[in-house]
């Protein structure tokens, strides 16, 4: 039986014979593409050679690319774990032809790798191909029909003309597109899953489990235009997608993706933890856990591993949803306790020989999940007790979205957590409430799908390549208007006359520097004799650097001399990135090597730096890293670029940031080098193709504005060095001036005076709570008549009634007298405020508790009717009130809830 290991190595070894190029795996995260959350195909990182922006240097590639597909409109999350065959994360075996071989190459290969090296019965073997379009006027693939039974020997009889949505792929709404050929397998009458339905047949493309599709072969002929017309490409692509997990399954004769070798061994790890076994069985609650949890922890670990870590906004959100719900799903198998962090080392060891950044990063990626799972645990518990009683609550089968919206804003629980537990005890959600209370948080989770609204303008425009090599040398320069891009596409002809409209501007040459690596796109003008063009953004698309912003006067021409001139912004810019560098280096002396680069932002206001680390540095490591880099600024050190072959520049232990897209040469930045030579022996080597000062001196100082957490185990400091710090100093001081003329006291003694003015403060507030206008022995003597006129419901007291105005400090001690003096007892308590205003608490005491009396359900039912809201825990509870004539109603409602739940 073949292994994964060597299932994808003869992939990759078969196609490098056909002498296809090798090319490793993009990232999870889609470097440079923004209208992507994930890498979700095979095709991504090669899309701008499809989209025509530029010209591939390799005819033939070969790959293995991980692919996450949980958002949007490839997500299969819902199907996780029910089911043999649905992912989040997977692996696409895949190989292209960049208008080199076609059809013919494609079939024949395809049959001969799946026949030959892998030994796959030819008689078990179906194939698609597509059957024409009326309404796209595109004929029926009968090229690729008869190449079929020409090159396989496959009967005719087995290979189909499907429609177009099994047989015609399209990158989107617009863009190249083709017919597909598709190749299935028969896995046997015994696989059939549609037995129960009357009348069905078993055929491919039929909806049942018995025929699987295992390799898709698309023929990028076409353009699709704006108008939803085709046209036909100047130049024929071949992109084909095998998923890794199904082919494992049918070479290894199994049944379910999930009992292969790329899925078991963490199962069995997790059984281990667990205490319990896997039986592979569909429908089986305690089956579909361990699926769930295995799927899960792969897609975790290489996101992690790529950069993704959980947070609560656009992809980290993603990843903090999948953790959660694998957490929950752990519960089901007693597993209470951080897990999922102790299965990060069985993806490791098999998968990180193929994939060795999720070994180089392993400790950080358990790391981080433990933090996760640590966080969501302390609340998890408290957020299923929440549920229960939602659930009990439930009108017309539906968990109301107030109940839902409060699980996810108070104990963590992303919607689709809330859905799967209601569907398992019968019922659904009510999502419409949930939406619209959850607005703000949806726009921010969403926050990382942007568009990039020229590059459906520019499919099949292969763009100009710019010489921006002036960037380094120069704040301004002559050039040549080639064109420009708008919303109708690239024009290299006529004339831009000034408009509101944002246009990117094209030249032959440039020294605007183009947003990449954390640093900011320049900002600037570029200008003719009679026209003034305003650069807004600097973004490279390709080889080709865009100048977005607006012509604010006069007429430009194709082919104009113009002068480009950067702001003078870009100096402060520069003096940022240099101490961002100081910066990753001060952290790894004073924390150590295990600190990387998660992220960073350069502009010309301040700099900002991600980093990994598990917890919050304190003042001595913060002020010991500034110090660092003090010291170094006031050193003067040279600073040294070089170019450099990729090897040769981490054989010199050049740092790369994590993700980037570097060629086969790099930019290299060494601080205390004053030469290409000495670049080893640098205080700090990195990858970097941003702008640098000279030396360090020109940096002009250097402060640590605040530290703070961003995700679990990723930190963030944010800086200022030059101009930015010189007018933080100043407002700095303009405030302590006001401080000194305020409080009559020297600046040195403000810090004292200030410190003694706080603390008189909270000594008034103390006597203030224990006065208010009302004794305490005023409060607790209207506690005590409440406690008289009690009633009883078996040995428990239902205490419910107003008191006369104190501050909320009062109440909660009353209701805490109440409770020592009965023993047991449920409390509510009404207190009449200004302008109308009522403030409602409630208090429960354990025993009842334990016979699901609570406070803050208590508070949720009878706070709408003072037109109001609130909550707590069942221990104690509050709410405020905006009507107070409503409050004996509302403590009526209090009375007949408490008594009927103790009844």
């Amino acid at each position: 039986m073949l292994s994964s290991k060597e299932i994808r190595g003869s992939f990759i070894e078969f196609f490098k014979k056909q002498e296809h190029l090798f090319i490793p795996s993009w990232p999870v995260v889609p470097m440079g593409d923004e209208t992507l959350l994930f890498t979700n195909a095979g095709m991504n990182q090669f899309k701008e050679y499809f989209l025509g922006h530029r010209a591939p240097s390799f005819k033939r590639a070969v790959n293995s690319q991980k692919c996450i597909r949980v958002s949007g409109k490839h997500n299969d999350l819902e199907e996780v774990g029910i089911d043999t065959y649905h992912h989040t994360f997977f692996e696409m075996l895949g190989n292209w032809s960049f208008d080199d071989y076609f059809k013919s190459e494609s079939i024949d290969w395809a049959w001969k790798l799946l026949t030959g090296v892998y030994e796959i019965d030819p008689n078990r073997l179906w194939a698609t191909v597509f059957a024409g379009d009326e309404e796209d006027n595109c004929p029926a693939d009968k090229e690729a029909a008869e190449l079929w039974t020409k090159l396989t020997g496959i009967a005719k009889e087995r290979v189909l003309f499907c429609g177009r949505k099994d047989n015609f792929w399209e990158m989107g709404s617009t863009g190249p597109c083709g017919p597909c050929s598709e190749i299935h397998i028969d896995l046997g009458p015994e696989r059939c899953d549609q037995k129960h339905v009357k009348g069905h047949q078993c055929k491919v493309n039929g909806g049942c489990s018995r025929f699987m599709e295992l390799w898709n072969l698309v023929f990028i002929q076409y353009n699709r235009k704006p108008d939803g017309k085709l046209e036909r490409l100047g130049a024929n692509y071949v992109d084909t997608g095998a998923g890794l997990e199904r082919l494992c399954a049918v070479l290894q004769g199994k049944e379910s993706n999930y009992d292969t070798d790329l899925f078991l061994p963490i199962i069995r790890a997790t059984e281990e933890l667990a205490g319990k076994r896997y039986s592979s069985q569909l429908g089986n609650k305690t089956d579909n856990a361990f699926r769930v949890i295995a799927d899960h922890i792969r897609t975790l670990t290489f996101a992690i591993a790529d950069g993704v870590t959980p947070s609560n906004e656009g992809r980290g959100y993603v990843m903090r949803r999948l953790l959660r719900r694998a957490a929950r799903f752990g519960r089901s198998l007693d597993l209470t306790e951080p897990f999922m962090h102790k299965l990060v080392d069985v993806v490791n060891k098999n998968m990180g020989d193929a994939f060795p950044e999720i070994r180089q990063r392993q400790e950080f990626v358990a790391a981080a999940i433990q933090a996760e799972e640590a966080s969501f645990g302390r609340t998890l518990d408290r957020g299923l007790e929440i549920f229960a009683a939602a659930a009990q609550r439930a009108k017309h089968k539906k968990i109301s979205g107030q109940d839902a919206f409060q699980l996810y804003d108070t104990y963590g629980f992303p919607l689709d957590l809330t859905q799967l537990m209601a569907r398992e005890h019968g019922l659904a959600v009510d999502t419409d409430e949930f939406e619209r209370l959850m607005q703000q948080q949806r726009q921010r989770a969403r926050a990382a799908q942007k568009t990039y609204s020229l590059a459906a303008a520019l499919t099949g425009v292969e763009l100009p390549e710019t010489d921006d090599s002036l960037k380094y040398a120069a704040d301004s320069c002559k050039a040549v208007l080639l064109g420009w891009i708008d919303e109708s596409g690239y024009k290299v002809k006529g004339q831009l006359a000034t408009s509101d409209e944002t246009t990117a501007l094209v030249l032959d040459k440039t020294c605007f520097y183009a947003e990449s690596g954390g640093q900011v796109g320049d900002v600037g003008m570029i200008k003719t004799e009679d026209a003034e063009f305003v650069v807004e953004a600097t973004e490279k698309l390709a080889d080709c650097v865009l100048h977005r912003g607006k012509l604010l006067s006069g007429t430009l021409y194709t082919g104009d001399q113009v002068t480009a001139t950067v702001d003078k912004g870009r100096q402060a810019t520069m003096k940022n990135h240099t101490a961002t560098h100081l910066l990753q280096w001060a952290l790894q002396q004073a924390l150590g090597s295990s600190v990387r680069q998660q992220g960073s932002l350069v502009c010309s206001d301040y700099l900002r730096f991600d980093f990994t680390w598990p917890k919050a540095l304190t003042k001595d490591e913060l002020e010991t890293i500034e110090t660092k880099v003090q010291e170094t600024i006031a050193a003067n050190l040279p600073v040294t670029t070089a170019v450099l072959p990729i090897d040769e520049a981490k054989k010199l232990g050049a740092m790369a940031l994590f993700g980037e897209k570097y060629g086969t040469s790099v930019r290299v930045i060494g601080i205390g080098a004053r030469n290409k030579d000495e670049i080893k022996n640098a205080l700090s080597k990195e990858f970097c193709g941003g702008t640098h000062v000279s030396n360090t001196g020109q940096i002009g100082g250097f402060a640590i504005l605040k530290e703070e957490s961003i995700a679990s185990g990723v930190r963030r400091i944010t800086a200022l060095t030059g101009p930015g710090l010189v007018k933080h100093l100043l407002d700095r001081s303009k405030v302590v001036d006001a401080l000194t003329e305020m409080l009559k006291a020297p600046a040195e003694q403000l810090a004292a005076r200030v410190s003694k003015l706080l603390e008189d403060n909270k000594s008034l507030k103390k006597e203030l709570k224990s006065g208010g206008g009302k004794t305490a022995g005023d409060v607790n003597s209207e506690a005590n008549e409440l406690f008289k006129s009690a009633v009883r419901a078996g040995e428990a007291y239902i205490i419910v009634g107003k008191l006369s105005p104190v501050d909320i400090e009062q109440a909660r001690v009353a209701i805490d007298s109440l409770k020592k003096k009965a023993q047991s007892a449920a409390i509510v308590l009404g207190v009449p405020g200004e302008e109308g205003k009522v403030m409602l608490l409630a208090g429960v005491t354990d025993d009842l508790i334990k016979k699901g009396l609570s406070a803050g359900d208590i508070v949720k039912v009878i706070a709408p009717i003072v037109g109001g809201g609130g909550g707590g825990r069942p221990q104690m509870a509050q709410a405020g009130g905006k009507d107070a004539s409503k409050l004996d109603e509302a403590l009526e409602k209090a009375r007949e809830m408490i008594a009927a739940k103790l009844s």
